[in-house]
């Protein structure tokens, strides 16, 4: 595999751009290259920034389709660049590695949104970056993300943007019951929030969150957590995945079953919705779009990721194209691969130690096991998955793990 490393003697490049924190959601930033279209053949070389295991596994469906993949992040042993055929290692703001990056792809995408939006506008102004910035933009703050879902006309939960301990205190006046403070940017898996009850101390609880911009949100009561995965193309083809049935634990998707024991009225629902956030985002690739669903029958979303998502690891298995191979395919573009299931999936996620479980569960029948290379267990980390499949229509009753 080839690394590519910063020099002493690296020849220096221009400045970064301005900032685009100032991005607007609904602007329309030069879009040019993302626009174009593109056939990439056999051969070419598709970018990935992030090393994680979405990477891998996007890398893994590249290689079935005869691409080359190139990953950019900060360590050569990260799960994505053990599969690559090239990394290059560096920092989101070390302009130099990105440019090169840039240079040595035929077109990139990204693996996780919380890529500095710096350094994705860095990128996709010398090559084709998809998605671009502004969907991006959207995903990367909660009160972009949540007023652009509101303006689509699609439900989420009563929230309000919070800046202050003044502001906190004010809203929580606006919204009854109990609530969650959350971070506008880089909260995954839990991070980043705080459940508060009635009578909270909100110069205390603004204080630990320890940010400078914020969302409160109600408390839903739910039925159940779902998502639905959709794919859209540079023509502007939808392609959705079945909506499937999460399970968290410790704000972690422990479980996701496929597809979700829902209405058929409410499955079609969430996919409509899914496909009205993509379209309205522009989107190339790929948006995971997770859902509340109310015990009264209403959907409500509450979080956008535009890339591959856990709750789609089923499909590597139980569906002709699955996820990551869909996701080169809209990027390269090629025709969408099909997103009918083939089997009924159970999704287990291997969280810290219980990726040491990896020879019995090989042992067991019928088991996909996925392990991701990663060589430190922490608790919660995600180790990999065991997928397992059932005749359509035969999922087992399954509760929590």
């Amino acid at each position: 595999m080839v690394k590519l490393k910063s020099t002493a003697s690296a020849a220096p490049v221009a400045s970064p751009p301005s900032r685009p924190d100032t991005l607007s959601p609904d602007s329309r930033p030069d879009m040019s290259r993302d626009a174009r279209t593109i056939t990439l053949p056999p051969g070419a070389t598709l970018g990935i920034l992030g090393g994680g295991q979405l990477g891998r596994m996007t890398a893994l469906a590249a290689a079935r389709l005869g691409y080359r993949s190139h990953v950019y992040c900060a360590d050569a042993d990260e799960p994505a660049a053990q599969v690559a055929a090239a990394a290059t290692v560096g920092s989101f703001d070390d302009w130099n590695q990105l440019a090169r990056f840039a240079a040595a792809v035929d077109v990139a995408t990204l693996e996780w949104e919380n890529i500095p939006l710096d350094a994705v506008v860095w990128v996709g102004a010398r090559v084709t970056l998809r998605p671009g910035p502004r969907a991006l933009a959207v995903a990367q703050d909660r009160r972009a993300e949540k007023a652009f879902t509101n303006r689509l006309g699609i439900a989420t939960a009563p929230w309000r943007p919070v800046g202050s301990a003044a502001e906190l205190a004010l809203a929580a006046t606006e919204i009854k019951g109990p609530t969650i403070l959350k971070a506008a940017r880089m909260g995954y898996d839990g991070k980043g929030q705080r459940r508060l009850e009635a009578g909270f101390d909100a110069v205390e609880a603004w204080s630990r969150l320890g940010t400078d911009a914020a969302v409160l949100e109600a408390v839903v009561d739910f039925a159940s957590e779902i998502s639905v995965i959709v794919a859209r193309d540079q023509s502007g083809t939808i392609a959705c995945y079945p909506a499937v049935e999460n399970q968290h634990a410790n704000h972690v998707l422990s479980r996701t079953i496929a597809p979700a024991r829902l209405p058929a009225v409410l499955a079609a629902e969430a996919e409509r919705v899914a496909a009205r956030i993509a379209t309205g985002l522009e989107i190339i690739g790929l948006l995971a779009v997770e859902m509340f669903v109310t015990p009264a029958g209403e959907i409500l979303v509450n979080e956008l990721a535009p890339r591959p998502h856990n709750s789609g690891h089923w499909t590597i298995d139980a569906c002709p194209t699955s996820q990551f191979e869909q996701l080169v395919r809209a990027v390269c573009g090629l025709p969408l691969g099909s997103v009918d299931p083939i089997a009924d999936a159970v999704m287990d996620n291997l969280l810290g130690v219980e990726a040491e479980r990896w020879p019995a569960l090989m042992a067991e029948p019928g088991v996909r096991l996925h392990l991701y290379g990663k060589q430190e267990m922490r608790p919660g980390r995600k180790m990999g998955h065991v997928t397992r499949l059932y005749p359509r229509g035969h999922t087992p009753d399954i509760g929590g793990r």
